[in-house]
């Protein structure tokens, strides 16, 4: 297996020889190559969520993502469908209507978590038959983020959070009427409906999780399917939206887990391939790549502009 250092040498001799489009015929040389390997239509769903450097409504699950989807799957025949997600999450809502379109065009679904799928990346995994996970693989709990528009920025703000700190208002103004001035700062950030939204999203994404898991991975075990729905979803078992859940856990709460492991060749090609996603994600304005084994591509791309200098 090349190196991601090894990975980018080639990609900067193909930059050398002119060729404008390096990063793309790099990455889909190794995404053709997974292909090769397993035999199934393979999408790549990533973006550059790990480093902070892109704000959340960029690189979160949206709406959007259901056009790009169908991008990617144009063209593809058979019913089998290996998906490599690498993802923070996002809106719940468009997740469910990623999985109802891939549901209808394809019959088995495997998801690949090269390094990481987490929140409404969990539950789009755990609309899968099978889940394919290496050592240094991750999904996390389930809890739903808002995006918000707060004095510090546009923030990703998870649903138990926002509750627990009304909470904690309330307790504390209740104690001391005098504390409200310290609060409203803080709280005037959030809608007045904020808190019962949370609540129902909070109860979207168990229920929905519970459902995807009954009718596939683990189709006529509803009682493991509610068990990890509720696990997933309940904010004190992991005290933080963040927690990563490792391959060895999930499979211990009862996911049908394929370890990457078990096929080192399968392994190599997978994580090449991700490589290849990673540098572009890494090297370019790309901050989203939704893009299938023929070499279409959705591609999201954010640019920064330079500070403007003053006059002197």
């Amino acid at each position: 297996m090349p190196s991601w250092g090894q990975i980018l040498n080639e990609i900067n001799i193909s930059l050398q020889r002119g060729d404008r489009n390096a990063f793309d015929s790099v990455r889909l040389k190794y995404i053709k190559a997974l292909q090769a390997k397993t035999g199934r239509n393979l999408i790549v769903y990533a973006s550059k969520w790990t480093s902070g450097e892109a704000q959340p409504n960029m690189v979160s699950i949206n709406d959007e993502d259901v056009h790009a989807f169908m991008e990617a799957i144009s063209g593809l025949n058979g019913n089998d469908l290996d998906l490599m997600l690498h993802t923070g999450g996002g809106s719940a809502e468009a997740t469910e209507a990623i999985v109802s379109y891939l549901r209808q065009k394809f019959q088995n679904i495997r998801v690949i978590i090269p390094q990481a799928a987490m929140s409404a990346g969990t539950m789009l995994a755990c609309a899968a038959d099978t889940i394919v996970m290496g050592k240094h693989s991750s999904i996390g709990p389930i809890d739903p983020q808002f995006i918000l528009n707060t004095p510090n920025g546009i923030q990703a703000v998870p649903a138990h959070s926002i509750i627990e700190q009304f909470q904690k208002a309330q307790e504390e103004i209740s104690r001391d009427p005098k504390l409200l001035n310290s609060w409203l700062p803080m709280l005037s950030q959030y809608g007045p409906a904020l808190i019962v939204m949370c609540q129902k999203q909070i109860e979207f994404s168990e229920t929905t999780v519970k459902s995807w898991l009954s009718n596939y991975m683990l189709k006529g075990d509803d009682k493991t399917a509610e068990k990890i729905a509720k696990f997933l979803s309940t904010h004190d078992n992991f005290k933080t939206h963040s927690k990563h859940i490792s391959l060895t856990e999930a499979k211990e709460l009862g996911f049908k887990i394929q370890e990457m492991e078990a096929d080192q060749d399968l392994q190599d090609k997978i994580l090449s391939a991700f490589h290849a996603v990673l540098l572009t994600l890494s090297s370019t304005s790309a901050v989203k790549i939704i893009c299938n084994h023929n070499g279409n591509a959705f591609v999201k791309q954010a640019f920064i502009q330079a500070p403007i200098q003053a006059n002197r």
